[in-house]
Parts: C-alpha cells; sequence; structure tokens
C-alpha cells in the first residue's frame, strides 16, 4: 500500500487491506478528499463505503488501473457525484502514483510525464526529461527505459536519446549505473506549484494601469526594422568609433527639425544633447548646477519621487511650489536657482500650465538668471486640440528642454533628449563624458525614423490609439460611475479619477482582487507638500494592449460603480 497528497486529494494505492482502510478513513474524516487506486475496481469496495459511511462531505473515487503496461485506461470509476461506472482515460499515470526506486517507466508513462510540446529532437528530449524531473513528474529513484527503447517510443534516433541521457547524467539530474540502468537522481527537486481554482485571486495583476508606459504590442516593429537596415547601410565608419558625447550629428539634425515643427522648440543642433533617458539627462544637469553653485531647485508638489533623489544627490535641495486650482504656481521663492516643471501635460495631475504662468515663470529666469528645466515626457499626445508648445520656444536661453521616445516608442530604447541654452552646451557635454555613452546604432536608427515620416506617422496612429482609450474610458465612467470625477483627460497615457471622500481605500482593495494595478494619487504627492488633494487614483491606458484593453477597462468599471 501507497499513499500521498497532492494538494488537498489523498492518493491510496494497493488493496482494501485494513491498514490501507484505516488511513484512508481517517483522512476522509480530515476533510480530505480519496481517490483509491488498485488493478480492479471490487478489491477497495468495502474501503470505499466505509470512508463514505464515517465521511459524507468529501468526495471518495475508485480508479482501477495497472500501471505496469503501457495502454493506460481505467476500467472503472465510482463516481458519487455520477452514480455510475464510467470507463476514462489517466491522462497522467506518472503522476498519478509517484514511481519509486524500485519501479521501471515505460516509454508510454515516461512520454505523457513530458511536457508535449517539449518533445523535439535533441534539444527538445533533454529539455523535456530535465523538465519533468526538476517539476517533480517523475520521482527520485525511477528507472528510466533504455535509450533504445525511450527512441523507439518517441519515433527518434537512439543516438539522440543517448545524448540526452548522457547530458543529464552530467548535469545531475539522472544517475547511470552499470547493471542498474539509468536512474532519476536523489536531489532535491521543485514541485509544480497547484493551479488556483476559478474563484481564488492569484494576487498577479491581470492588467496594470500604472501610468508611464506606454502600449509596447503597438511597438512599429517593421518599419523601425526598414529603418536599422538603412540606417546601417548608410553609417559612416566613423559612427562605429567612440563618437562624439552630444550624440550622433544625424539624429541631433534630425531632431532640431522635428522639435521645431512638432513642439515649437527653437535650438540648433549643436546645442541638442542625447542621453539615456530623462533621468540620465536630469543626472547630467544636477551636475552642472552644482559646480555651478546652485543650492535650491523647485520642483512641483505632485510628481516623481526619483527624480527629487537625483538633486539631492547632486547636493541640491528641492524646495515645494505651491498647487492652487489653476494648477501649479511656477513662480519659485527667493533663492531658487532653477525649476523643474511638467508644463504640457503635469504629472500625474494632467493640467496644462496656463499662458499667464508659463509668461511669468519665463520672465522669473530672466530676471534672476535662473533656469527651467522642462520636462516634456508626454507632448506629443495632446487630444482635445493642437499640443501645447513648449515652453522652450518662449526663451531658449533660459530654458532647458527635455524630451523623450519612452512614450511614443518605447522605455528600452533607451533615447532622451535636451536641448540646451548655448551658455549651457558645453558644461553639460563635459558632465555627460568625453565619450558617447548611448548606443550607436539606435541614435542612427531614429534619425532615419524621422527623417523618414515614419515616426510623425507612428505618433498620428498612436495618438488616435490612445484617444479612443481615453474616450472609452470617460464614456464608460459617465454611464456606470458617475460620481467618479475624471480630471486631467485632454492629453497623456493616463488621466485622475476623483472619488467620493472615504472611498480610496476601497477602490484600491477591489482593484487587486480584480487583477488591476493602479496607483493612489497620494502616492506621487510630495512628502513635504501642504497641497494634499481628495481621494483619487491615477490611471494609465497606455500599457494594456489593443485586444487587452477592454477587459482592463470593464474591470476598472467594476470596482468603481
Amino acid at each position: 500500500m501507497t499513499a500521498g497528497l497532492v494538494g488537498k486529494t489523498a492518493l491510496i494505492t494497493g488493496s482494501g487491506h485494513d491498514m490501507g482502510a484505516a488511513i484512508a478513513t481517517g483522512l476522509a474524516q480530515a476533510g480530505v478528499d480519496v481517490i483509491l487506486l488498485a488493478r480492479t475496481a471490487d478489491q477497495l469496495d468495502e474501503t470505499a463505503n466505509a470512508i463514505r459511511a464515517s465521511a459524507s462531505s468529501v468526495e471518495v473515487r475508485i480508479v482501477a488501473t495497472d500501471l505496469t503496461y503501457d495502454n493506460q485506461r481505467t476500467t472503472a470509476i465510482d463516481d458519487p457525484l455520477v452514480g455510475s461506472l464510467v470507463d476514462v482515460p489517466i491522462n497522467n499515470a506518472a503522476a498519478v502514483e509517484p514511481l519509486g526506486a524500485r519501479t521501471t517507466i515505460s516509454p508510454a508513462q515516461l512520454r505523457q510525464a513530458f511536457e508535449n510540446d517539449l518533445i523535439r529532437a535533441g534539444r527538445g528530449v533533454r529539455r523535456a526529461l530535465a523538465e519533468a524531473v526538476r517539476a517533480g513528474r517523475l520521482a527520485p529513484g525511477t528507472r528510466l527505459p533504455s535509450s533504445r527503447q525511450l527512441a523507439a517510443g518517441l519515433g527518434l534516433a537512439r543516438n539522440t536519446v543517448a545524448d540526452a541521457y548522457a547530458d543529464l547524467v552530467a548535469e545531475g539530474w539522472l544517475t547511470a549505473r552499470r547493471g542498474s540502468g539509468t536512474l532519476v537522481a536523489d536531489r532535491m527537486i521543485t514541485r509544480p506549484i497547484l493551479a488556483r481554482s476559478a474563484t481564488e485571486p492569484s494576487g498577479d495583476p491581470c492588467h496594470d494601469l500604472i501610468p508611464g508606459n506606454p502600449d509596447l504590442t503597438a511597438f512599429p516593429r517593421a518599419a523601425w526594422l526598414k529603418a536599422i537596415r538603412r540606417a546601417v547601410a548608410a553609417a559612416p565608419d566613423d559612427a562605429l568609433g567612440y563618437g562624439d558625447p552630444r550624440g550622433r550629428p544625424e539624429l541631433r539634425a534630425a531632431l532640431a527639425d522635428h522639435l521645431a515643427r512638432a513642439r515649437g522648440v527653437n535650438v540648433s543642433p549643436e546645442h541638442i544633447l542625447i542621453c539615456a533617458g530623462v533621468s540620465h539627462g536630469l543626472q547630467i544637469l544636477s551636475g552642472v548646477l552644482a559646480g555651478r553653485g546652485a543650492r535650491n531647485v523647485a520642483v512641483e508638489s505632485y510628481g516623481l519621487d526619483r527624480y527629487c533623489g537625483l538633486l539631492a544627490a547632486a547636493g541640491l535641495k528641492t524646495l515645494l511650489l505651491p498647487l492652487d486650482t489653476r494648477g501649479t504656481d511656477p513662480v519659485p521663492p527667493v533663492g531658487t536657482d532653477a525649476v523643474l516643471l511638467t508644463p504640457a501635460h503635469q504629472f500625474p495631475l494632467g493640467t496644462a500650465l496656463q499662458r499667464d504662468r508659463r509668461t511669468a515663470v519665463v520672465d522669473w529666469a530672466r530676471r534672476t538668471g535662473g533656469l527651467v528645466l522642462e520636462d516634456d515626457y508626454d507632448g506629443e499626445f495632446r487630444f482635445d486640440r493642437q499640443s501645447v508648445g513648449a515652453l522652450q520656444g518662449l526663451d531658449p536661453d533660459c530654458v532647458v528642454y527635455l524630451g523623450t521616445a519612452s512614450k511614443t516608442l518605447a522605455p528600452g530604447l533607451r533615447l532622451a533628449w535636451m536641448a540646451l541654452p548655448p551658455t549651457l552646451a558645453e558644461e553639460a557635454v563635459a558632465a555627460k563624458g568625453q565619450i558617447d555613452s548611448c548606443e550607436v546604432f539606435s541614435q542612427l536608427t531614429m534619425a532615419d525614423f524621422i527623417t523618414s515620416g515614419a515616426y510623425d506617422r507612428h505618433v498620428r496612429v498612436a495618438r488616435r490609439r490612445y484617444r479612443d482609450r481615453r474616450d472609452a474610458l470617460v464614456t464608460a465612467l459617465a454611464q456606470h460611475a458617475p460620481k467618479v470625477r475624471v480630471i486631467g483627460a485632454a492629453a497623456g497615457l493616463h488621466t485622475v479619477l476623483g472619488l467620493p471622500p472615504g472611498t480610496e481605500q476601497r477602490v484600491l482593495q477591489s482593484a487587486t482582487r480584480q487583477g488591476l494595478k493602479v496607483a493612489s494619487l497620494s502616492r506621487y504627492r510630495r512628502e513635504r507638500s501642504l497641497n494634499a488633494m481628495a481621494d483619487a487614483i491615477v490611471v494609465g491606458y497606455g500599457v494594456p494592449s489593443d485586444a487587452a484593453w477592454p477587459q482592463a477597462l470593464s474591470a476598472l468599471v467594476r470596482i468603481l460603480s
């Protein structure tokens, strides 16, 4: 008699002796479902009846099978839910009864223990065997068929299987002894994680609605691949050298033209610096400001904490800008050396800096010699009207413009740029380093992508996609959750949803249960900020694919209704 547990079910093998009956009955009384296995069904009838009499709430099944034959079929299953005898196959005989040190597994059983999609010539057999052992589908001590038998059973060449056995012996998964055959090694294995029930939450989010990323499934792979080929074919030999620390001249020239057309940025290619993300650019600027003797940088009351961390790492103190009903008041207090803003689409509140305040902060910079750092992270995505032009266009001598491909294309490209005032350009280049630290072929490809018109076409398509998602979100909330206020939905890849007072935590807990990953607005409030807004969550609609977005939206509406 052999007993084992699989999840909450006990497997009892052998005939209906007193010991087996006692163990099975005890497990059943403890609430464990029981499967009894024997050569013939009548061997366990008495045991099954005893179990049912003592524990009527559990399920008891009798499976009659002979595990020594290749043709694995049951002769009978006594199903208490049906009350009749059924003839069904055992899908995985090796998993029904762990095979021990004195048991030989047949080729058919071994084939059932494999993951079928791993059965491939050569490497696939080795992978399938290793996975079966690692996941516990082949117990330690199990004797495997000879390489000749397994090759015949799988329809492969014998050398293929022999090589797989040899590899796994060398790796420690199997042992080979003269006269004993090939055995599964006695070593620690990783048991498979049992599948959760349909009603049990997995704990892992099904839909990511955290703001900050685009739909990566919509990356223009075909057009990007064409641009790579053209760029590599046309690249001069010196492109493979250490390069200009400002970045490839082809990309800087393309960006100067594109930024002037699309964002109203006035800059020459010589004053553009390529960097590996906005964070990298801000790290460079922090070093420049500290080197100039700056001490204080004003930041918005809501934003990303990592930017404050970069400033602090350079020895700069952050001061908080006030927030009112019109948005951020950008004119900083006395003693401020620079101000960091997201004027086109404040992150995360979603408001655009109003015209009089745009003028006021630029006038402050002219008057005091201060510097405005403009983070234009998603300025290309304006839905209600033409995009708000960059602040840099008002005065290129006192505004640093930071742009990125992370939202329009993908953050993994690590491509961003700064349009620098002429008086700051050389210091920023020196702070970056003496060689170009940004990958050259990505720069050349991006240059071609812009000059060929592919970038503009991609942005137009992406803008329509995100606008449609925004519209679907606003419409669904108006119909099913009218008490939720939509804030800052005129642009970008996210919006703020104002909630009824006192409901934020309940909504966040419901989102977790529904498999939704969302962020509280308070997550982005600066630690020392006095401007605490009411209950709200920040919902990004950029990450889900077109196929996943309807399901994500339905789940979101359910938790807000």
